[in-house]
């Protein structure tokens, strides 16, 4: 009985199960189905269903295979959050009711899109701003673009693979707002990220500055720049560094230093950075007092200060005041200044330094007592060669004089009261440096008084020889001890008065006439004066050239070579050179034959004359071709029934033939064309004898006739060829 029991309540149990079953599926809503699913955010899905009746509300769920999030919605459209960007999502919803709810939707599948770069952004400079950020999952590309905050002006995107990018031509001090997103591989956009950046400021422009000199401080000022938060003004210099801030546009810089060049530049920034510094100006502060005065008198009557120079000084002003009450000053941009002052006088000395700043302080001040005043008007005369007389005017303060005379070794003194001194036994043509000094017990010998220089007359000159050269110029050589001396020569003969010049120690004479005798002198002048001559050596000049010379041609191989003899000239020596050598011959006659000489060879023809102490006079002349060389071969051909070839083979130097027919009946000539060896003559009678001659024709145009001829006979025949017999050559007287 227990066994049935059991068995019974067990089947009533599981009736009742499905029972309820049956009453919840009958109450429990539909399943919704999915529209679209869908990523606009990197960390959420929105899913789109049609709404089922009787529910409340959905449950949505996303699966990525790791993880499952859950988000209940109340309708359509419902978004699944907290999820991760760049990530394939499954998909599901139930809804719900107050009877349960249902089974999950058919899956669909959604992807988030890519999460949105983070941004850093800087401004490296007042018109750029830098955007960099970290590579994003799944990117392939990135969009940035930027604005002004205001939203004025227009928007500049740019696209890039890269994850850093600059915009450039921006407004310095501007605040910008930077948008920025990754895409993928389908060109669909990720989150984007957005944040503000405001460029750095500009330099300030404008800049001024205005120095107090007394107080040693400085301001400036200038023009505000866009955005800029606060400025700083640098002054820097070689051994310090000084700086004011300020949000405004001016502030003013103390404790300066004189005789300071300082570089003073402005930087504007803000919450971006600071700017570049500004275009750097220069400030000069006023100098500072110039030190290390030193004053001399040099020479009396006038006084020499100077001082050491002084940073920053411009231009220097020394004021000196006498003890008489007379002030004198100098304005000078070099550290000396020199004043005419009297002898005795006692000055009171300041020197200032000034720049655009203004004036240095107040330094020392000095006093100096000038020596006796030096002879104003000394006046060397020259007596002589050898002595000089010096005479001045007295002056104050002076009670002796002492005047030396010094040429470098020796030294000629005087001292006197009298303003007068007389120097002998000097050396001609001799630089002297002649001084006079001043003395008096309070202040001793003004030792600064100028010299004079003085030189003596020149030496005399000793000619140590005469020469002739090649070309008939007579050179004259001497000695002398004179320095900067101008020396003169001159030759006096019978033919007249020649001279030359020469600061050396030899000078050369043209044009003297040739067979005259000179006697030969020289003088030496300085500005010192004239020297006495040298001794006269005489000279006698070479045989005169002949005034003309033939050369004519005799022969092919001999010359006659004559002139007309010149002055003085006793004999002759003609001399025929080539490059194949020499034909020469010594005579006392006007004429020489020369032979051996090679037909067509281009000879100089040199003559000289000789007098009869052996003095030779070179004669060259133009130079002389000797004449063409005979032609050879020489045949007759006849050309139809009255004409005649005659023809030759040239020979050296020959440039031109003249050709000659000598016959009973007439005389025929012909001249070949240039280059050509034969030449035509027409309407000539034959049966006659005729003596032919080709003779060379010289550059002047002569024709030379003293080739050998030759007879031919030109018979008359039935041919109108007809016939040119040889008879043999023409024997020549």
């Amino acid at each position: 009985m227990a066994g049935g029991r059991e068995t019974c309540l067990t089947l009533i149990g599981f009736i009742l199960i499905c029972l309820k079953m049956v009453a919840s599926a009958k109450s429990a809503p539909e399943i919704p189905t999915i529209d679209q699913a869908y990523s606009k955010i990197s960390n959420s899905i929105t899913v789109e269903w049609a709404t089922v009746p009787g529910a409340t509300s959905y449950l949505l769920t996303a699966e990525d295979g790791d993880t499952v999030i859950e988000t209940m919605v109340a309708n359509s459209p419902g978004t699944v959050t907290g999820l991760k960007a760049a990530t394939l999502y499954e998909i599901t919803i139930r809804s719900i009711s107050a009877a349960g709810r249902s089974q999950a939707s058919p899956p669909k599948q959604a992807k988030t899109v890519l999460a949105a770069p983070i941004l850093e952004v800087s401004s490296p400079s007042s018109d750029s701003i830098l955007v960099q950020w970290e590579a994003v999952y799944m990117a392939i590309g990135f969009s940035v673009s930027i604005m002004r905050a205001n939203g004025l002006g227009s928007i500049w995107k740019e696209n890039t693979t890269n994850t850093s990018l600059t915009f450039t031509s921006l407004e310095a001090g501007t605040l910008y707002t930077i948008k920025a997103y990754a895409w993928n591989a389908n060109g669909i956009p990720g989150d984007d990220s957005t944040c503000n950046q405001r460029t750095s400021p500009r330099a300030p422009a404008n800049i001024q500055v205005s120095f107090d000199s007394g107080a040693l401080k400085a301001s400036f000022s200038w023009a505000l720049a866009e955005g800029a938060f606060n400025y700083t003004v640098m002054a820097l210099s070689d051994s310090s560094e000084l700086t004011c801030s300020t949000a405004f546009s001016s502030c003013t810089i103390s404790s300066l230093q004189c005789g300071t060049e300082y570089l003073i530049s402005v930087s504007a920034s803000n919450d971006a950075g600071s700017s570049k510094s500004s275009s750097e100006v220069t400030l000069k502060t006023v100098a500072c007092a110039p030190g290390r005065v030193m004053i001399q008198e040099d020479p009396p009557g006038h006084l020499s200060v100077a001082w050491s120079n002084v940073d920053l000084g411009d231009y220097y002003v020394v004021f000196v005041k006498s003890d008489d009450g007379l002030e004198v000053h100098c304005n000078t941009s070099l550290t000396q200044c020199n004043f005419l002052s009297e002898c005795g006088f006692t000055y009171f000395i300041s020197v200032f330094a000034y720049n655009k700043a203004g004036q240095s302080p107040l330094g020392d001040i000095f006093n100096y007592t000038t020596a006796p005043c030096c002879p104003s008007d000394i006046n060397p005369v020259l007596v002589s060669s050898d002595r000089v007389e010096i005479v001045w005017s007295p002056v104050r303060g002076a009670e002796l004089y002492e005047t030396k005379a010094a040429d470098g070794y020796n030294t000629v003194e005087c001292n006197d009261t009298a303003p007068a001194c007389t120097l002998s036994a000097l050396e001609c043509d001799t630089k002297y440096n002649i001084t006079v000094y001043s003395f008096s017990e309070v202040r001793g010998s003004n030792m600064s008084c100028t010299p004079q220089f003085i030189t003596t007359a020149p030496c005399s000159p000793e000619i140590k020889n005469v020469s002739r050269d090649a070309f008939s110029m007579i050179n004259v050589h001497w000695r002398s001890t004179n320095d900067d001396a101008t020396y003169t020569v001159t030759a006096q003969g019978e033919k007249g008065l020649y001279q030359c010049s020469s600061m050396g120690e030899s000078c050369t004479m043209r044009g003297l006439p040739c067979g005259s005798v000179f006697s030969v002198t020289a003088v030496a002048e300085t500005q010192a004066g004239r020297s006495l001559p040298s001794y006269s050596v005489p000279l006698e000049t070479v045989p005169c050239c002949p005034t003309g010379l033939t050369v004519t041609q005799i022969t092919q191989s001999v010359i006659n070579v004559s002139w007309t003899i010149g002055r003085v000239a006793q004999t002759h020596v003609a001399v025929l050179e080539s490059h194949t050598g020499q034909s020469k011959c010594h005579t006392h006659q006007n004429y020489c034959l020369l032979g051996c000489i090679t037909c067509g060879i281009n000879y100089t023809v040199t003559l000289k004359a000789i007098s009869a102490t052996g003095l030779t006079a070179d004669c060259s002349y133009q130079s002389h071709f000797s004449g063409a060389c005979c032609p050879l071969g020489v045949k007759l051909y006849r050309l139809g029934s009255n004409g005649i070839r005659i023809y030759w083979q040239a020979s050296r130097g020959s440039a031109s033939y003249s050709t000659d027919l000598y016959g009973s009946k007439g005389i025929f000539t012909c001249t070949p064309s240039a280059g050509l060896s034969f030449c035509d003559v027409t309407e000539i009678p034959c049966g006659d004898v005729y003596t032919v001659m080709v003779s060379p024709v010289a550059e002047t145009g002569l024709k030379l006739t003293f080739c050998p001829k030759k007879i031919y006979s030109v018979t008359c025949s039935g041919s109108t060829l007809g016939m040119v017999i040889y008879r043999g050559k023409r024997n020549e007287e």
